[in-house]
């Protein structure tokens, strides 16, 4: 088991008023597993994608990443287990516009001290992962958006991340494009990866293996697909 959470609360406090955002969570997530966590506006799903992806801690309750205790880590130590354990695929891709495909995979592995040979080696590896060993010294200027994308899924991949996080990866692309980012995740998840994916489209979501749905900061329902 990756992730288990129990009775996770998140609260907020603006002015004088505490909203609870999420209400008491409890799942488990699967070494190998796709899936979609499914909400609208409003509903916690950001807020718990936050917690589990260990950019945020829990007001009250337990959530263990492999294991590891990470509800009450410092910043430092999630920091850690960010950069050990995490990939983040975001909607608006977040490259560094002067930097090459290439070097924009490697940030993750310079951060953490790789040295550069290796860090070399392993962009080398996730850029050919998405298909984009010949786009490697272009700038992402010169990418479509879902080539863009994909330089964004190759980033996440590069340190081997026990979870990647997708939050609506599709959600600047045209449907075409996105569904060509889809059969990437379904392909990486068929090699092993786990994934789980932040989305509020029900087709984007039908194609993972399992679909959480939130609302008003609880577990609607969690069934397999």
């Amino acid at each position: 088991m990756i992730i288990s959470t129990n009775n996770i609360v998140k609260e907020y406090q603006i002015g004088t008023q505490k909203v609870e955002a999420l209400k008491g969570i409890n799942f488990s997530v699967n070494k190998g597993e796709f899936i979609s966590i499914m909400g609208p506006s409003g509903s916690g799903k950001t807020t718990l994608m936050n917690i589990i992806g260990c950019l945020d801690t829990p007001t009250k309750g337990e959530y263990f990443l492999n294991n590891k205790e990470v509800g009450s880590m410092s910043e430092d130590e999630l920091a850690k287990i960010r950069n050990e354990e995490i990939g983040f695929v975001f909607q608006s891709f977040h490259l560094l516009p002067r930097n090459s495909a290439f070097e924009n995979v490697m940030l993750p592995l310079k951060y953490a001290g790789t040295n550069k040979k290796e860090a070399s080696e392993a962009s080398k590896i996730a850029l050919d992962q998405v298909g984009l060993s010949d786009r490697a010294n272009h700038s992402p200027s010169e990418l479509s958006g879902g080539q863009q994308q994909r330089v964004a899924i190759a980033r996440a991949l590069v340190n081997k991340p026990s979870i990647v996080f997708a939050d609506e990866p599709t959600g600047n692309l045209d449907s075409k494009t996105g569904n060509d980012v889809m059969d990437l995740f379904k392909r990486l998840n068929n090699d092993g990866q786990t994934i789980i994916l932040i989305t509020h489209e029900d087709k984007i979501a039908k194609q993972s293996n399992r679909i959480i749905t939130i609302m008003d900061g609880l577990i609607k329902s969690d069934k397999e697909n």
